[in-house]
């Protein structure tokens, strides 16, 4: 039997406590072993048996560790990741890789230096919705795409006190969201041509983007990507079409609110939406055929399987570093297209047929 590896979780706010310790817990073959944190009893009171230290340095240098989970605030993942794959631990990092692109290069580049293993918490490659949307891709049910909405909207008009809402590097909600739905948007169909975007701050006493409405421009195809905090009437998640017609998904994937009610992952019915997505197509005689898409079960334990055995038995990772670098290359192109008001052109991309 393999020895499980012994992992580092910098943080513990809500990437840490939600999301990352419990799927961690979750995946067989990893063991939490050591939380930083300020708050010690924070931590027992859910985990009492790991190591708690309040210095991220203490933890990159103890030789039980194998792997470090940075999910502190936006602005200290490079320095943070970097360190740890300086002390020779692999790495993950939460969303968003870094501050900016060039940010996110010196990290990577830290990696390759260091012969270590580093991702990016892209974990929505694994929302049942997605998987639903990739497998129709792949299997040419929609025809040529023409447009693809992707839409995160929420109904938050009090400005929460949270760091993600104050002015200062790596906060915003393209920075929080737009991860999200850009990674998704690369996965199907590669690096766009250009980015047109608008960031705007809407709420009242909101001192950071609290909207963005990106287009990815393709040679053809144009995708939407669309999020906002004043959306009392949030529903949908995607609109996609093509030659063979359209698909519509309401609803999120209901993994966030699980973790966030503290149910544990690989329960029964985990990942499962209750939501399923609609086809519509139309015949040439004006016939209209809608009919229910179920989706597959989402499970975010996918990813941090996949780590384990890209580290213990060299397989590629779930997420390569070359595409969080993409991710980032269309994260700084929105920030400055919103800035300049221009489109902002990429390096040549390349529309290739959805992966399977």
């Amino acid at each position: 039997m393999k020895r499980p590896l012994q992992l580092a979780l910098v943080g513990y706010g809500l990437a840490g406590k939600v999301f990352h310790a419990p799927l961690i817990a979750a995946t067989p073959g990893l063991v939490l072993h050591t939380v930083v944190s300020s708050d010690a009893d924070k931590v027992h009171a859910d985990l009492p048996d790991v190591c708690v230290v309040g210095d991220a340095r203490t933890a990159f240098a103890d030789p039980a560790i194998d792997l470090v989970v940075v999910a502190s605030p936006s602005a200290t993942h490079a320095s943070l990741a970097t360190a740890a794959l300086q002390a020779g631990r692999h790495v993950v990092v939460d969303k968003p890789f870094a501050i900016d692109l060039a940010e996110a290069e010196a990290v990577a580049a830290a990696a390759r230096a260091g012969d270590r293993l580093l991702a990016v918490f892209h974990n929505r490659r694994w929302d049942a919705d997605f998987l639903a949307l990739r497998a129709l891709l792949a299997d040419g049910a929609l025809g040529e795409i023409a447009e693809v909405h992707s839409h995160f909207d929420r109904f938050r008009p009090v400005v929460p006190d949270r760091w993600r809402e104050r002015a200062g590097p790596g906060a915003g909600l393209w920075l929080d969201l737009g991860p999200h739905l850009v990674d998704q948007a690369l996965q199907l169909f590669g690096l766009p041509d250009a980015v047109q975007a608008d960031l705007a701050i809407q709420r009242a006493g909101a001192e950071v983007d609290d909207f963005f409405h990106v287009v990815l421009r393709y040679r053809r195809l144009r995708v939407v990507l669309h999020a906002g905090a004043l959306v009392p009437g949030a529903g949908l998640r995607f609109a996609v079409h093509g030659t063979g017609g359209s698909w519509f998904k309401h609803g999120l994937d209901p993994q966030e609110a699980a973790l966030r009610a503290g149910n544990v992952p690989g329960t029964a019915d985990w990942g499962r939406d209750p939501a399923p997505g609609r086809r519509r197509r139309v015949d040439a005689d004006g016939t209209v055929h809608d009919a229910p898409s179920p989706n597959p079960a989402g499970d975010y334990r996918a990813f941090y399987a996949g780590i384990r055995d890209a580290i213990r038995d060299g397989v590629p990772p779930p997420v390569r570093v070359e595409e969080a670098l993409d991710v980032m290359r269309v994260l700084q192109a929105g920030v400055d297209s919103a800035a300049s008001g221009r489109v902002v052109t990429l390096r040549r991309g390349t529309e290739r047929d959805p992966p399977a």
